[in-house]
C-alpha cells in the first residue's frame, strides 16, 4: 500500500528544510481542489488540522536527519474549506530540500464508516432476533399443549416444552437428554412407517391430518399433528402431541358418548359463531382448513376473515339462517392463513328457530369430490359403442355416424329444454325452422312431444 502511495500521489509538496511550502502539485482524486497556490510560502504545519501539526514537525525532522520519514495520517485542510484524511511520507532531496508525498484516504475512510454502520446494523438485528427468540421460547414453554420442534433434515430434536417432556415420559430436569436426540427413537417400531408418511405429506402440502402414534418409553398413544416451519438453520417440523387417555379397564359400564367430543374429533370442520359472525368455538378440522394452530387463535375473530367469495359471504349465510332457521350446502371458499383456497360447502343452524344468538356451522371440503354423472354421459355411452365398429366400417362411415349421433342428441336435448316447442328449439340451436324440421324428419323425431304443433302455434301467436 505504501509503494502505491508513492507511485501515484494525490498531493506533492516541495518544502524548505524548515518545512515551508515552495511548490504544490495535485493529482489523482483531488486534482480539482482550487486555491492551493495560497499555500506557497506558508509552513506546512499551518495547512493541516491542529492535531496534525506535531506530526508534520516529526516528519520534517526525520527527513532532515534520516533522509525519509515514516508514513503518518493527518487531516489536510484545503483553501476551499474541505478537510481530507491523507497519508504522508517526507523524503530529503539532493539539494537539501524536502518533498512530502501524500495519498488521499477518503475512500478508505468512507469504507470504514460503512463497515461500522453495517456492524451496528447487524448488532441491532442480532438483538432484535434475540428478543424474538426469547418471546418464542417463553410462549413455547408457557403453552399447555405438548410441542416439539425437530430438524427436518436429520430428525433431531431442537426444542421441546415441559408438556412434551411429560408426554414422552422424560424427566423435566433432564431435558438436555432429549435435545439433539433422533426423534424417531421415541416412536414405536410399528408406527415408524406411518409417522414418516405423515412427515412426507407435510413436506408436500405443508399440513396433514393428525395420526395416532405411540411415543416415549411407555409407548403411550398420542394424536400427533405436524406442520412445516422455516428457520435460519433450515426447515423444522412442529409436532403437536395430544395424549390419548385410555378408558379404565374392568369397567363394564361404558361412559356416555359426548356429542361435543365427537364433533371436536370429526373429519368435517365445525364452528360456532355469534350473531355478529365472531367465532366462539371451533374444532380441529376447522382449524386445519383455515390453517391456524390453536382454537385460541381463532376465537373472537370474524368468520369473514377466512370465508367468502362474491355472492357467498358470511353476511348472506347468517341472514339466511335468521330467515329460514337452517341453511344446507352453502357453497363458498375458505382462504387459509398460508394462502391456500379451499372450496367448501357449509350447512348452518341457529340455536333457536327465530332470531338465533349463535349459529353452528358444519364445513365440508368439496375440492376433491368426484363429479356427479350427468345426462351427457348418455352421449358418451352411445359414442363408445361406435368404437366397436373400428375395423368393420371405413373411417368416413364412422365419422358420418358419429356426427349423426351427436346432432340427434343435441336436437333431442333442445326439444326437452323447450318443452317440445320446435320454434324455440330452432332458436336455441341457431337453426331455421325449416332446417330443424328437416333434421327431425331425418332422425325420426317428428312426433317428439305430444303438443309440439300446439306449442309452435302459441310461440308464433297462431290460433
Amino acid at each position: 500500500m505504501n509503494e502505491v502511495s508513492i507511485a501515484r500521489p494525490d498531493v506533492t509538496l516541495v518544502l524548505t528544510p524548515e518545512g515551508v511550502i515552495r511548490e504544490v502539485t495535485l493529482g489523482g482524486a483531488i486534482v480539482a481542489e482550487p486555491g492551493t497556490d495560497a499555500w506557497i510560502g506558508r509552513p506546512w504545519g499551518e495547512t493541516v488540522s491542529d492535531v496534525g501539526g506535531d506530526k508534520v514537525k516529526r516528519m520534517v525532522e526525520d527527513a532532515r536527519s534520516k533522509g525519509v520519514s515514516a508514513f503518518r495520517q493527518l487531516n489536510q485542510r484545503f483553501p476551499s474549506g474541505a478537510e481530507k484524511l491523507m497519508e504522508y511520507t517526507t523524503v530529503r532531496l539532493g539539494d537539501s530540500r524536502l518533498m512530502a508525498v501524500g495519498k488521499s484516504l477518503h475512500a478508505v475512510a468512507e469504507l470504514q464508516a460503512r463497515l461500522i454502520a453495517a456492524q451496528q446494523a447487524m448488532e441491532r438485528d442480532y438483538w432484535k432476533l434475540r428478543q424474538v427468540e426469547t418471546r418464542y421460547r417463553s410462549l413455547l414453554h408457557a403453552s399447555n399443549e405438548a410441542l416439539v420442534l425437530i430438524n427436518a433434515a436429520d430428525m433431531r430434536v431442537v426444542e421441546a416444552n415441559p408438556a412434551a417432556l411429560r408426554a414422552l415420559g422424560v424427566d423435566t430436569q433432564r431435558v438436555q437428554s432429549l435435545i439433539g436426540r433422533d426423534f424417531l427413537m421415541e416412536v414405536s417400531d410399528a408406527d415408524q412407517e406411518v409417522f414418516q408418511a405423515l412427515l412426507v405429506r407435510v413436506r408436500e402440502q405443508s399440513k396433514a391430518p393428525g395420526m395416532l402414534i405411540h411415543l416415549g418409553r411407555q409407548r403411550a398413544a398420542a394424536l400427533v399433528r405436524a406442520s412445516l416451519m422455516t428457520s435460519e438453520t433450515g426447515p423444522l417440523f412442529l409436532l403437536q402431541l395430544a395424549p390419548v387417555v385410555p378408558l379404565p379397564a374392568g369397567n363394564d359400564q361404558r361412559a356416555p358418548v359426548s356429542i361435543s367430543d365427537l364433533v371436536a374429533r370429526g373429519p368435517d370442520g365445525f364452528a360456532v359463531v355469534d350473531a355478529d359472525g365472531r367465532i366462539v368455538s371451533a374444532n380441529r378440522a376447522f382449524l386445519d382448513i383455515v390453517q391456524m394452530g390453536s382454537e385460541g387463535s381463532v376465537v373472537g375473530e370474524r368468520l369473514s376473515r377466512w370465508v367468502g367469495k362474491p355472492g357467498a359471504d358470511v353476511a348472506v349465510l347468517i341472514s339466511n339462517v335468521r330467515r329460514h332457521g337452517v341453511v344446507r350446502l352453502f357453497a363458498t371458499t375458505i382462504h387459509g392463513e398460508l394462502g391456500t383456497d379451499t372450496e367448501v360447502e357449509i350447512s348452518a343452524v341457529g340455536d333457536t328457530d327465530s332470531d338465533p344468538e349463535h349459529v353452528g356451522l358444519s364445513v365440508r371440503d368439496v375440492g376433491r369430490r368426484l363429479a356427479v354423472p350427468r345426462d351427457g354421459d348418455k352421449l358418451a355411452a352411445v359414442l363408445g359403442a361406435l368404437t366397436e365398429q373400428i375395423g368393420r366400417s371405413s373411417l368416413r362411415a364412422l365419422v358420418r355416424g358419429t356426427v349423426g349421433l351427436v346432432e340427434r342428441h343435441y336436437v333431442e336435448s333442445a326439444l326437452q329444454l323447450t318443452g317440445g316447442n320446435r320454434t324455440a328449439a330452432a332458436v336455441l340451436l341457431g337453426l331455421s325452422r325449416q332446417s330443424l324440421y328437416s333434421k327431425l324428419k331425418r332422425y325420426g323425431l317428428e312426433a317428439e312431444g305430444p303438443s309440439a304443433a300446439q306449442n309452435d302455434r302459441s310461440a308464433t301467436g297462431g290460433s
